[in-house]
């Protein structure tokens, strides 16, 4: 998700019955980011997924 739409992700988890739902969130907007910038978002977003993912 990016930064941008988050708040709108959070209040979709909370409508579907999951308020803890947590969700990987990248910088705004995408749509004109660099190469550069989308490795960097990817990078970030993969970094999050796996704590996300592993967390105990």
């Amino acid at each position: 998700m990016t930064s941008r739409f988050a708040s709108a992700a959070e209040m979709m988890s909370r409508v579907l019955g999951m308020p803890d739902y947590a969700f990987a969130t990248i910088g705004h907007p995408v749509s004109s980011a660099t190469d550069d910038g989308l490795r960097d978002m990817a990078r970030m977003a993969l970094d999050q997924g796996r704590r996300l993912l592993l967390r105990p």
